[in-house]
């Protein structure tokens, strides 16, 4: 299903995108949907798509030796998930698995990096919002591992 302009238009995560950008990240984009439980995608698996949270929530979770698949944030409505398809080798650097039901713009991000490559503003807004997403990810990761390494005593 292509995903609305009216989708894409409301949402403060590409406020600084112009209509025309937005379009054509519309034109590289569609909408689905999940069911709990589903799995977006695991760490070293290509990173060939990124989503735009429309409803639902997804957890991205890490491998924590010897603890196994952790918890570390939530992506809500209106939040970027995956970025690790803009830096070769496009490998997930977490994984993700929708916790309740969920509908997201879901990107084709080789059509996206073409289009970047081919407009460098959009390039440099796509940039800030995925520096954005960089920094918000490290920060929940940094707490929740302190938390789960913390000293008891």
């Amino acid at each position: 299903m292509t995903i609305p302009m009216t989708d894409l238009d409301a949402l403060p995560l590409l406020m600084n995108l112009s209509h025309t950008q937005r379009a054509a990240l519309a034109g590289v984009s569609r909408i689905e949907t999940y069911e709990p439980g589903t799995r977006l995608f695991d760490e070293g698996g290509l990173a060939d798509q990124c989503w735009v949270v429309l409803s639902g929530c997804v957890m991205i979770d890490a491998a924590v030796p010897p603890r196994g698949r952790v918890t570390l944030q939530s992506i809500g409505p209106g939040e970027l998930l995956g970025w690790s398809w803009l830096v070769p080798p496009y490998r997930w650097h977490f994984g993700a698995t929708v916790v309740s039901p969920t509908r997201a713009a879901v990107v084709d991000t080789g059509a996206l990096r073409q289009l970047a490559d081919d407009d460098p503003a959009l390039g440099y807004q796509l940039s800030l919002i995925l520096i954005d997403a960089l920094l918000n990810r490290l920060q929940a990761t940094r707490i929740r591992l302190l938390d789960l390494y913390r000293n008891p005593s």
